[in-house]
């Protein structure tokens, strides 16, 4: 997953991830846990958050 830099750290993504695979520091990040699966992207109220091509 990509966090771009519209991401405002809100928490959002991370609320709803299942693997806890985010950490909000400043802006979100994806830790070993991530799977990407793609759940944050749908809950980002920024889109800041895209899949890794």
């Amino acid at each position: 997953m990509k966090v771009s830099v519209e991401c405002v750290g809100c928490g959002q993504c991370a609320a709803y991830c299942s693997f806890d695979a985010i950490i909000i520091f400043g802006r979100a990040s994806m830790n070993e846990n991530c799977i990407e699966c793609g759940e944050c992207v749908k809950y980002c109220p920024l889109s800041a958050i895209t899949e890794s091509i």
